[in-house]
């Protein structure tokens, strides 16, 4: 049996394998916590220098966020999470979910509520505002 494939479009569209996203922060120490401790982020890598923690890897299931810290290179008092947010998407229950964060010192911009398009979803906002929002979908 022979294996059909689509015709492509030419120039050929980007095809993107994977998605990783990387925050500069206030206060990395700050930010793990929140993310470590409150979300449930696992801490993958540390990058140090100069005996000062600068950067994190962090991991959730397949989801992985880069934070840095802000050197003030570009000023100490530069608006970040503007205009943007994280939006994760998980087949565990939302609700309990939430609950868990903030059993650990984490506090919801929303709480949990059914979207119009099927899924239950809450919000957060990291430390230095970028929104959040978690999404339950059994489509995955």
């Amino acid at each position: 049996m022979t294996e059909h494939r689509p015709i492509r479009s030419e120039p050929e569209a980007f095809r993107a394998r994977e998605l990783n996203v990387a925050l500069t922060v206030n206060d990395i120490e700050r930010s793990l916590t929140f993310y470590c401790d409150q979300v449930g982020f696992h801490l993958k890598e540390r990058y140090e220098q100069d005996g000062a923690l600068r950067g994190a890897a962090l991991v959730a299931g397949e989801a992985n966020i880069m934070i840095s810290q802000d050197d003030g290179a570009l000023g100490t008092d530069r608006v970040k999470g503007q205009g943007m947010r994280l939006y994760f998407s998980t087949v565990q229950d939302v609700d309990e979910f939430a609950a868990t964060i903030e059993a650990r010192g984490g506090s919801l911009a929303v709480q949990p509520r059914d979207m119009p398009w099927g899924a239950r979803a809450f919000d957060l906002v990291d430390p230095d505002g970028f929104k959040i929002t978690i999404a339950q979908s059994e489509e995955l």
